[in-house]
């Protein structure tokens, strides 16, 4: 999905080595690596990240996706340096491409895994908050700060909302006060709060358990975990009956019936 607004003329393609892709047993490890920028989200680094997803979408030998970061900071959000005495065009620009790359997260059929070792604020939180899932190592922390330089934290209040309590989420955008690692797992933003020596075990841990399933049906899973959480309860249950019934239909569903009742391993089609 391409960005409705055109991209600024300043534009430039992300330096090489910026983001780092390497994949193996299924899982393709993706990792920023800006970290003497503190993992700056600039433009051109959205643009390759969302550029990069697009074609992990289509890969069949990719079942998860790990997301993570260089150096001691995940990501310290937008590139300021990027948004000083910028025409309108140019920030609508900027926060369409992040809007567009966050949203990427959740449409490609493989999980994304967020893979935190340090702090996360702004549009950092948001793409740990973007993420399905989302490991961090102890010494994490999360935020929305924008309001102490006068931009208000409204692009990642978007996923923030959907992910914790809304009358914290609000705290966290009014004051830009951080929440710890052990207070965001207890809030349901991240999933696991381990040692940081711990952490890239733990996530390839968790990764290798989805990897292990039928890509298609984690696909289908994925998509209509999110397309059911708009919906009123009546009418999830109707896209889920929909789902589902097409999902009984297909091979790798009859397959792992199949394998489960001959008590054998199951051979996926997909």
């Amino acid at each position: 999905m391409e960005s409705p607004h055109p991209r600024p003329p300043q534009e430039q393609p992300a330096q090489e080595g910026e983001l780092l892709i390497e994949i193996s047993n299924s899982i393709a490890t993706v990792t920023l690596n800006r970290a003497a920028k503190r993992n700056a989200l600039s433009l051109e680094l959205l643009i390759e990240l969302d550029t990069r997803l697009v074609e992990l979408e289509t890969d069949r030998d990719v079942r998860v996706v790990i997301l993570r970061s260089a150096g001691p900071v995940f990501s310290s959000g937008h590139d300021l340096k990027q948004m000083i005495a910028r025409s309108e065009e140019d920030y609508a620009a900027l926060f369409s491409q992040c809007a567009t790359t966050m949203q990427r997260l959740r449409t490609i059929p493989q999980p994304v895994i967020a893979q935190v070792q340090g702090l996360a604020t702004a549009a950092g939180c948001q793409l740990v908050a973007s993420c399905d899932l989302a490991v961090a190592s102890e010494q994490s922390w999360f935020a929305t700060p924008g309001v102490k330089i006068g931009l208000f934290c409204t692009t990642p209040m978007v996923p923030l909302t959907r992910s914790i309590p809304p009358k914290v989420a609000m705290e966290m955008l009014l004051t830009g006060d951080p929440l710890s690692a052990q207070r965001a797992y207890e809030l349901g933003l991240v999933n696991r709060v381990v040692p940081a020596e711990e952490l890239d075990e733990v996530t390839r841990e968790m990764a290798g358990k989805i990897a292990v399933a039928s890509r298609e049906t984690v696909a289908i899973g994925k998509a209509a975990f999110y397309q059911q959480a708009s919906l009123s309860e009546s009418d999830a249950y109707a896209h889920a009956v929909d789902v589902m019934t097409d999902n009984a239909l297909r091979h790798d569903a009859q397959e792992g019936i199949r394998a489960f009742l001959e008590k054998r391993a199951p051979r996926w089609e997909r």
